[in-house]
């Protein structure tokens, strides 16, 4: 941004008129002379502009004008999570609040440029939450789950007295884990059994005269929206049970308790890219007719496969008129829109037999993690962001890949994959080397679609297939207190925002001895809208540990504290909760879970 007074602006309006007339005497003078005197005209000017003209280094980004006039909240006097009065838990939020995602609150804000303490959520922890771009929700202590945002509830509210709180919608089913998408929630209960509800409160209401498949709680209170269950199209083993859930933008995963996984499809496009990890299932029949049969049978075809040509020269695409659609003509007339769409899991065929640890959906993508540290992908990998290698420049991986993690490492090195992240076009895997001294060290390794720094490399690439390691969270070590040795610093947590930006919970001073329970947040990746925390707009290519805008390093702490339900009342004292970050669509926030 430039300041410029008005004597300034009277200096250069006539600095600009001399640089006019000198450049017409030159024109009229020999070819030196013109040179001599354009030279000197552009010196004078570029030292008149140098120390009459202000620039901050946080100009990066030009706004758009429909940024400019959009209020933005500033710093307050904390955002450490914790109140100053009594002490009490409390949730940190920055960035876009263009839709009342991070602080329903307030929906006059549509910006928070630094870290600050939100008032919604205090004395509330929470068992799971997740953000989309116009909705969210949250799963409060209690298991139930509440929903906000524009997106949810249709509308947006004028003034901070109209503002929509987080709404109560699915209660009574114990849920654990949330993952959300542009147009459902799926829930996740603690017994096993996976939900599927609609985003938006106007497609919530019960069917009339219709009983919701799902169930009632056992006291006897019925559903007071539509919902319905996800159940595998075949029956699980005696104590087997689902686990962990992960979505993308179209398809869905699930792991059991005995390392099977199966996946969902949401709608039409669930396979666009290979990334069901299969082609052919079935679906609920629309209720025509009663003579009509039950389940359809469906076939989505990734389109690489249907056209194989389509990135090729209009001559090239003259003998391939005839290709197959992308999705089976069964589906003509279906409204894939609905929840109950499809009703069913289906197991990967190829992963049969496999042990599966984890799981991990990115926006077209989908991988998994063995129980011995492997990692197979598949789906969409335009960006390179399977991990497949330079070599590998397939736009669609239909079979489950391994992904190889020791490319750049001696072969006496042995590598395991402990973790994995995805989210969007962009793929973290956190990998164990182990050397032949039994020295342990880990690395972050990325790949994916790193435009706006998300790799954590220093680079701004936009296509990354072999994974590289991160700067300044690879290799770290610190002393440990009770081996009296090295140990690795760990990743605790990553977040990973579909639109680009990283929130890591580094996990140090683990080995620190009393008092060393702190883990460090380091932020990278996209930062237009502040969601990195800095006070800034410029994005960050390069791992950075962040810190509160009232000094110190952001810590996210561990406590004991009373918890709250999000409807005020107490569920328990001494609640043992730390702080987890979420990034969400050019926003994050910090708040705090049950351990």
């Amino acid at each position: 941004m430039f300041k410029r007074t008005a004597a300034q602006a009277w200096r250069y309006r006539r600095l600009h008129s001399h640089l006019s007339q000198a450049g017409q005497v030159a024109r009229a003078r020999p070819a030196r002379s013109a040179v001599i005197a354009s030279s000197t005209a552009v010196t004078a000017g570029l030292l008149w502009y140098s120390f009459s003209t202000t620039i901050h280094n946080d100009a990066v980004m030009t706004p758009t004008p429909g940024n400019v006039s959009q209020p933005v909240r500033k710093a307050s006097t904390s955002s450490t999570g914790v109140t100053g009065d009594d002490r009490s838990i409390c949730a940190v939020v920055w960035g876009s609040n263009q839709y009342d995602i991070i602080d329903p609150s307030e929906p006059g804000v549509e910006r928070v440029q630094y870290p600050v303490n939100a008032s919604w959520l205090k004395d509330v922890a929470l068992r799971d939450l997740a953000l989309h771009e116009r909705h969210a929700a949250c799963v409060d202590a209690r298991g139930d789950v509440y929903q906000w945002g524009d997106g949810f509830f249709g509308s947006r509210p004028k003034s901070e007295s109209e503002a929509q709180r987080p709404k109560l919608t699915l209660r009574g089913q114990n849920i654990i884990q949330l993952q959300v998408t542009e147009s459902r929630v799926y829930a996740l209960s603690a017994s096993g059994t996976i939900y599927v509800f609609a985003a938006n409160a106007g497609q919530q209401k019960l069917p009339t005269a219709k009983t919701t498949p799902a169930s009632t709680s056992w006291w006897g209170t019925g559903p007071t929206i539509d919902f319905t269950e996800i159940a595998p199209n075949g029956k699980l083993a005696w104590g087997e049970k689902f686990v962990s859930i992960s979505a993308g933008r179209n398809h869905l995963l699930a792991l059991t308790s005995s390392g099977r996984t199966f996946t969902h499809p949401m709608n039409k496009s669930a396979n666009t890219h290979g990334q069901l990890g299969l082609r052919k299932f079935d679906i609920p029949a629309p209720p025509i007719s009663i003579a009509s049969p039950p389940r359809v049978p469906v076939e989505l075809v990734p389109r690489a496969v249907a056209d194989p040509f389509a990135k090729a020269s209009p001559f090239a695409r003259v003998s391939v008129s005839s290709a197959p659609p992308a999705t089976s003509s069964n589906l003509d007339g279906i409204d894939d829109q609905h929840i109950r769409f499809s009703d069913s899991l289906f197991e990967i065929p190829s992963l049969k037999g496999i042990k599966v640890s984890q799981i991990a959906a990115g926006g077209r993508s989908s991988f998994i993690v063995t129980d011995s540290g492997r990692v197979l992908g598949w789906g969409a990998n335009e960006f390179g962001q399977i991990g497949l290698g330079g070599n590998i420049t397939l736009d669609t991986i239909t079979v489950p890949t391994e992904v190889v993690l020791s490319r750049n490492v001696p072969n006496s090195v042995r590598t395991r994959c402990i973790d994995i992240a995805a989210g969007g076009d962009l793929t973290y895997f956190v990998a164990e080397r182990t050397d032949g001294e039994s020295s342990v060290y880990i690395d972050l390794l990325t790949c994916g679609n790193g435009q706006w720094g998300g790799l954590g490399n220093n680079l701004f690439s936009n296509a990354q297939g072999n994974p590289v390691r991160a700067k300044n969270v690879s290799g770290l070590r610190e002393y440990n207190e009770n081996s009296r040795s090295m140990s690795p610093i760990l990743p605790h947590a990553i977040a990973v925002s579909p639109t680009g930006h990283v929130l890591l919970t580094l996990d140090t001073q683990a080995y620190g001895g009393p008092g060393g329970s702190g883990r460090d947040l380091i932020a990278w990746g996209l930062n237009h809208d502040y969601q990195l925390g800095t006070g800034k707009r410029s994005s960050l290519p390069v791992p950075t540990t962040l810190e509160h805008p009232e000094g110190g390093r952001f810590i996210l702490g561990r406590r004991t504290a009373p918890v709250k339900d999000l409807s005020g009342k107490l569920w328990k004292k001494n609640v043992e909760v730390e702080q987890r970050a979420a990034a969400g669509y050019g926003n994050s926030i910090v708040y705090w879970k049950i351990k």
